[in-house]
């Protein structure tokens, strides 16, 4: 059943044809920066706020930056774990993820077996994912232990998209990795949302406009950056990646 975070983020889809998401990383952040780094993108207009980084050491760490953070903003906070250790009971909802591309069990399906019951005894709301990591080694990918989809090779994110959605995995993420040098291919991102009609999130190497126009206009639904969050000026250029999302509806939907 689809809950309300959820629900808010496809009619939020529906409304802007693509939105932007701010993605924290705990592990870089007091609970008090982390209060004020939310106050200043929500104002920003970001349509919320993931948790998640990919190592995490402190559970209560990762309880108090959330619990900061929500009492400071409306917009809902959704968690991005990179395992079991990355569930808290103060967030609005979960990523529920696997990773496809891994090489490890563990991250395709044991993780989520032990995470399972915290999160239904936190009465966490639940998002299906299917999280797919590309182009060159990240942390997240070592973390992982993805094998990364090059970026000249589409087809493969393809396959692991489709088996995203063919196991009932409401949402795709096609991952270039915190600090990329680039965003995944836009002809990646292209065949991707052609091929499913799950909504698509691309993460990773956007650090300007023109990137952020090119990744919508490929059919991105949801765009994700955290790097640019720990920079000097990282909340304006925040509102300038915002900004550049008010994409003309027409043409886009005369595409797809």
């Amino acid at each position: 059943m689809i809950g309300k975070v959820e629900k808010y983020l496809l009619d939020r889809i529906q409304q802007y044809d693509a939105i932007h998401i701010s993605l924290i990383d705990p592990e870089k952040v007091t609970p008090q920066s982390a209060s004020k780094i939310a106050r200043e993108v929500e104002s920003c207009k970001t349509a919320a706020i993931m948790i998640g980084g990919s190592t995490l050491t402190s559970t209560s760490h990762l309880d108090d930056v959330v619990e900061a953070i929500k009492k400071t903003v409306k917009i809902p906070v959704i968690l991005f774990p990179n395992n079991i250790t990355g569930i808290c009971k103060y967030a609005d909802a979960i990523w529920f993820m696997s990773l496809l591309n891994s090489s490890d069990p563990y991250f395709i399906t044991g993780a989520q077996i032990l995470g399972a019951p915290i999160i239904k005894k936190f009465g966490l709301e639940v998002i299906p994912l299917g999280y797919i990591i590309v182009g060159e080694n990240s942390a997240a990918s070592v973390v992982g232990r993805a094998c990364p989809i090059p970026y000249a090779k589409p087809e493969l994110a393809v396959a692991h998209a489709l088996a995203a959605q063919y196991f009932g995995m409401r949402f795709v993420y096609l991952e270039a990795g915190s600090g990329a040098k680039r965003p995944p291919a836009n002809d990646m991102i292209r065949m991707v949302k052609e091929s499913t009609y799950i909504p698509l999130i691309v993460g990773g190497g956007m650090r300007t406009g023109e990137q952020v126009k090119e990744v919508v206009d490929a059919g991105a639904d949801i765009i994700v950056t955290g790097t640019l969050i720990e920079e000097r000026g990282g909340v304006d250029k925040i509102r300038e990646l915002v900004d550049c999302l008010k994409t003309d509806r027409k043409a886009r939907d005369d595409r797809f």
